[in-house]
């Protein structure tokens, strides 16, 4: 059946050429784009059907023919552009021969047309079309809405076809590029300087995760995929960079759910002179000015309940919420001190036993089982152990505390932050503590970097940095529960073409 409809429009394609000269154009010039002609006319003050009789606008447009419907002498469509769309209006005595050639036209097709503006008498903003030129024959019949695109995997694999005929789709990543565009500009305006780090690093550093492994031809070396900038970063506060900020793209050779895809974007930047008590204060106000940037407020509605990006946000302690949640699920006090005790409670508890391998990997596991889906509202949750933060400064006070925080806010993680660890001596010790559990069979701990201990005998200054994911505040910001609805291309299973 499709291909009889792509026959028949082939054959229609092969007829423009007579009937259309000039058509499939290497360029068509417009006066402008549809969602400004729709903004100017359709906003809080509609331009009224009188005032647009009294004053005639010529506009030249194009987009994709969504709809065409034909009653005798006059004929209707819609073009659509970015998620706008405009209406045309096509009479036989205006347009004469060319009126009868719309049969060679298509949905789907790429259409530019050229009219004055009106409105119907049901108040629709139109274009009176006096000429029109075919740009692009659409070849494929596009599916009709959802009802031809109900394969989720097929919206994530044909992406344009989701887009071209799903304007929430659209609007949803509008939002993702109004999102990133409110953060660079509130970065910009606090004075952090945006720069660009490798993405193939020679060591991969900076994050607990996999990495992709790669192969320099020319140098003849491995190299890695990074999997979080921050060494670089750090590097350039050492070389003088105050305040530094990334927008980046970072890779985690791991696996893919709801809320992880191996590549995805964040926002990293590091402040001198500043600690992780600074940070959080910060982050309420970068998130709070970015959310009522994209929204217009401060809440967020997400998954049927309400998010509240209002400062101050909560702040809760890890160990303490992690020992709460586990008497509440009944496990004696101290049990998770000893190996029997790990190994008994943590696959009761659905909790990896293998993340749970000592005392404090234990809390900290239990924690992100049991207290994360919990934590609705923004909350930070700090103080966590010195074991799971190999790059933090300790806590002023505590030798097995480092001063950390990760931000949760719709029962997931958006950020993580620390005061950096800019002792050389220590960041040493720490790497052959990553090292040897490397070698023991940890995939995800870092290997020993001794070109950026190097940098920090330079000296690093007391400085704070700070991770937020994009992905996952988009969406918040979106009412999306899959990481994959707000990645335009995410990765998937390769499908063999049959």
């Amino acid at each position: 059946m499709e291909e009889e409809l792509v026959a028949q429009r082939r054959a229609k394609l092969a007829a423009w050429a007579d009937a259309f000269p000039g058509s499939a154009p290497e360029r068509y010039e417009t006066t402008d784009r549809l969602a400004a002609i729709t903004a100017r006319h359709d906003g809080p003050e509609p331009t009224s059907a009188e005032t647009l009789a009294g004053r005639p606008e010529t506009v030249r447009v194009a987009g994709r023919l969504v709809a065409l419907r034909k009653m005798g002498k006059l004929a209707f469509s819609h073009l659509s552009e970015g998620g706008a769309r405009l209406q045309l209006l096509f009479e036989r005595q205006a347009l004469g021969e060319a009126y009868e050639k719309l049969s060679l036209l298509d949905l789907g097709d790429w259409v530019g047309a050229e009219g004055t503006l009106a409105r119907t008498r049901t108040g629709e903003l139109t274009v009176k079309v006096s000429s029109y030129l075919p740009l692009r024959k659409c070849l494929r019949p596009l599916p009709e809405k959802w009802h031809g695109l109900t394969d989720v995997e097929q919206r994530y694999r044909q992406r344009y076809l989701d887009l071209a005929i799903n304007p929430e789709s659209v609007e949803r990543f509008r939002r993702r590029c109004a999102t990133v565009e409110a953060i660079r500009r509130f970065m910009l305006a606090e004075d952090y300087l945006e720069v660009e780090t490798p993405m193939l690093h020679l060591l991969a550093g900076g994050a607990a995760a996999r990495p992709f492994v790669t192969h320099h031809n020319a140098l003849d070396m491995t190299l890695y995929l990074r999997i979080a900038p921050e060494l670089h970063l750090k590097r350039l506060v050492v070389g003088g960079f105050p305040r530094v900020f990334e927008i980046n793209r970072n890779f985690r050779n791991e696996g893919l759910d709801t809320r992880h895809n191996p590549e995805f974007t964040m926002m990293e930047f590091y402040r001198a002179y500043a600690c992780a008590a600074d940070l959080m204060a910060f982050t309420e106000r970068l998130l709070s000015v970015c959310v009522a940037s994209v929204l217009g407020g401060s809440e967020v509605g997400y998954q049927g309940r309400p998010v509240s990006f209002a400062p101050p946000f909560a702040r809760l302690a890890l160990r303490d919420c992690a020992r709460k949640a586990l008497a509440d699920a009944g496990v004696p006090d101290g049990a998770w001190l000893s190996p029997t005790g790990r190994a008994e409670w943590a696959p009761r508890l659905g909790m990896s036993p293998g993340k749970a391998a000592t005392a404090e990997r234990f809390l900290v596991e239990a924690f992100e089982t049991l207290v994360e889906p919990t934590l609705w509202q923004p909350t930070f949750v700090h103080d966590y152990p010195i074991e799971v933060s190999p790059l933090s400064r300790r806590k002023a006070g505590s030798e097995e505390t480092a001063d950390r925080f990760e931000l949760f806010a719709g029962g997931m993680e958006i950020a993580n932050g620390f005061s950096e660890l800019n002792d050389p001596d220590d960041q040493r010790e720490r790497f052959k503590a990553q090292a040897e559990a490397k070698a023991e069979g940890d995939a995800e701990a870092m290997p020993y970097d001794e070109d950026f201990c190097d940098a920090l005998e330079y000296g690093l200054p007391p400085t704070a940095g700070e991770g937020i994911g994009i992905d996952r505040l988009v969406m918040l910001l979106t009412d999306t529960p899959s990481i994959r609805d707000v990645i335009l291309f995410p990765h998937l299973k390769r499908r063999e073409r049959g």
